[in-house]
């Protein structure tokens, strides 16, 4: 019997404005519509002044087939502090929740506890710091929040803004750990994995890959990436198979 598989995919959306300077949030979901995702965890998903409206209106999405996740946001906006969530059909939300994040800059994390093919599942949106100090006490600030709910499979998702390695965000997160990714930064020539999943033990990764294919080496400077999720026994390594896929493979 095929094991239930689950994709999800994390995008950097640069407010829906493109390498090429225009702001196109039906580009933007056009990219989003061909990762073939069922969990799509987005960044930048509002414009950045108050008060900070969608730069990818939810009716967009909505008529696209998706639901928004609430998550708390302002009226107007799709998400909080720029984080937002789409799911398709079949997806159920039991529990939002936002989680204040510390550093020089304003930022949050967005936590949705989900009904899923693959059963409950803790989903995590974020966009970490510019600073790796920041970085490390925003990723200590999620574990403490971790700590306090029930236990369930949990992923992290989003842009971790960590050129190289994940070494030191895997030593302060005790929860998670981090699977390898291809890069992502900068979409037209990736050179940095920027956009990470961190798994907890419940789950691994069949498979991991990015999406080249235009328009998403335009529509911003992050190139989305995916992974199809798996239940795995507690305490077993996540194991992964690299895949770069072009925009045609992802639906297949």
């Amino acid at each position: 019997m095929k094991a239930a598989t689950l994709r999800i995919a994390t995008y950097n959306l640069q407010k829906c404005v493109g390498l090429d300077l225009r702001r196109r949030p039906d580009r933007s979901l056009e990219v989003i519509e061909a990762l073939g995702a069922q969990i799509v965890v987005l960044q930048e998903a509002d414009k950045r002044l108050p008060p900070r409206p969608a730069a990818l209106p939810a009716f967009m999405a909505e008529d696209a087939g998706w639901r928004v996740v609430p998550v708390g946001g302002p009226g107007g906006s799709l998400g909080w502090h720029g984080n937002a969530m789409l799911l398709r059909p079949g997806i159920g939300v039991e529990v939002t929740d936002g989680i204040e994040l510390p550093g020089f800059e304003p930022r949050g994390a967005i936590r949705a506890d989900l009904d899923t093919p693959l059963g409950p599942l803790r989903v995590i949106g974020l966009h970490l710091g510019l600073r790796r100090r920041d970085r490390l006490r925003q990723i200590a600030a999620i574990e403490r929040a971790l700590h306090h709910l029930p236990p369930r499979p949990t992923v992290l998702a989003g842009d971790f803004n960590a050129w190289g390695r994940a070494a030191a965000l895997d030593a302060t997160a005790h929860s998670v750990r981090f699977i390898p990714g291809p890069a992502s930064y900068p979409a037209p020539r990736p050179v940095a994995a920027l956009d990470r999943f961190a798994l907890s033990p419940h789950l691994h990764a069949a498979r991991v890959g990015s999406t080249r294919a235009q328009p998403a080496r335009v529509a911003s400077d992050h190139l989305p990436v995916w992974a199809d999720l798996e239940l795995s026994s507690q305490g077993a390594e996540p194991e992964w198979q690299p895949s770069d896929t072009n925009c045609r493979d992802v639906e297949a």
